[in-house]
């Protein structure tokens, strides 16, 4: 594990946000979209795989086994992870996020100032929508913080897995993980109206029946703050009303047209004279015109009403980069690079009341830990201890 350490060390003071672990292959680090090849360091699969071991508890090692994949998020001397482990032709592989040591916050991301508009409502439906990598959890970050520092209520997210660590601070924050402290978003959401919240945050909406408890908790006097997988809003509200039941869609429109408070698009932008990242937005807010297109089914002139809407703080992708982007004078870095180790939020504690490492009710003990996981010794890996040190250097040296 102190080989593992020091290459996470290593790539994350440089800005790396991603890492690739393949065995046979050389390691992968990425930053701003640009991958890098560190072709002297090869990790064998044995190392990998003695690596999953330590790294992954029991259930997840179960997981692993059983759906060949499994996600998680870790904190390695300090440094907070989301880790993708899975299988390939090659064996075990190791899809490694790096997250920001400190809760970024809407000023730092370089969001519009606008974003903030939406941490101010008492009850409705945000979407954060964009592809994977697109910097929705980051965004979500930015709004839980914001909200946590401007007004008192129970924040309870929802999160595969929880990745940012939140201290409360005006708002009282739960954090639950899927597969960990709830079952499924469908029993999550069950639960947590249970639970007095102000705001609830859900990983993902994609089944059905996620879906229409979400509008049901927005509708009854809730903010949910959610994501979803759409490109447009267009294609984000179409996937949301033609989600359930044949039939349905209809009521869901008329439903979705009442409790929605917008819908947030987001693309990564490279900006050469940055040197860096920024998100780039399409922001629509629900206004009466909104709710009545969405009531009659126009959902393909969403996009192009954003068009005339400037005055009311909605954006084109184009606009947004036009009129945003382009006039603002200073923009911040990425938020984690050299920063200091993630204080303030509560330790992680597994409960003796629960049985976090079980494969599930009647499913008999949970699967030990391999008798190999412990930390590999010389030639677990090729390039041998030793050239540690070099990596690390060479890393610098790329990074300069």
């Amino acid at each position: 594990m102190e080989t593992f350490a020091k290459i996470i060390t290593a790539c994350y003071d440089k800005g790396f946000s991603d890492l690739h672990l393949t065995g046979n292959q050389p390691l992968v680090c990425r930053r701003d979209g640009e991958v890098f090849f560190q072709k002297q360091n090869v990790l064998t699969p044995q190392y990998l795989e003695r690596l999953t071991g330590l790294l992954l508890n029991p259930r997840q090692l179960q997981q692993l086994r059983d759906c060949w994949s499994v996600d998680l998020a870790v904190t390695i001397e300090g440094k907070r992870l989301r880790l993708n482990v899975f299988s390939t032709h090659c064996g075990v592989s190791l899809a490694i996020r790096f997250l920001p040591a400190l809760i970024p916050d809407i000023d730092s991301l370089n969001l519009h100032p606008c974003v903030k508009d939406f941490c101010r409502e008492s009850s409705g439906l945000l979407l954060i929508c964009g592809s994977t990598g697109s910097g929705k959890t980051t965004t979500i970050a930015a709004l839980i913080n914001e909200i946590n520092h401007s007004r008192g209520g129970h924040i309870v997210t929802l999160e595969d897995p929880i990745e940012y660590l939140f201290a409360s601070h005006k708002s009282f924050i739960e954090q639950r993980e899927l597969g960990k402290h709830f079952h499924s978003y469908q029993q999550g959401l069950l639960d947590v109206l249970r639970q007095a919240p102000d705001v609830i945050v859900v990983g993902e909406m994609r089944s059905p029946e996620t879906i229409q408890l979400c509008l049901d908790a927005a509708e009854s006097g809730h903010l949910v703050i959610a994501t979803m997988h759409a490109g447009s809003h267009e294609e984000a509200v179409h996937r949301l009303c033609s989600s359930t039941h044949a039939g349905s869609g209809e009521h869901l429109r008329l439903q979705l047209s009442s409790c929605l408070v917008g819908v947030i698009n987001q693309q990564l932008q490279y900006m050469p004279r940055l040197k860096h990242s920024v998100p780039v937005l399409s922001i629509l807010r629900n206004t009466k015109a909104i709710a009545t297109l969405i009531r009659e089914n126009k959902l393909s002139q969403l996009d192009g009403y954003l068009e005339s809407c400037k005055d009311k703080g909605m954006f084109t992708f184009a606009a947004y980069r036009d009129d945003y982007l382009a006039q603002r004078k200073q923009f911040s870095p990425p938020p984690g690079r050299g920063a200091g180790q993630m204080s303030g939020a509560p330790a992680e504690h597994d409960s003796g009341l629960f049985n976090y490492n079980a494969r599930g009710a009647g499913e008999g003990p949970a699967y030990a830990l391999p008798a190999t996981a412990a930390e590999p010794g010389p030639g677990a890996y090729a390039g041998e201890a030793a050239d540690i040190d070099d990596y690390i250097s060479q890393l610098e040296q790329r990074s300069a």
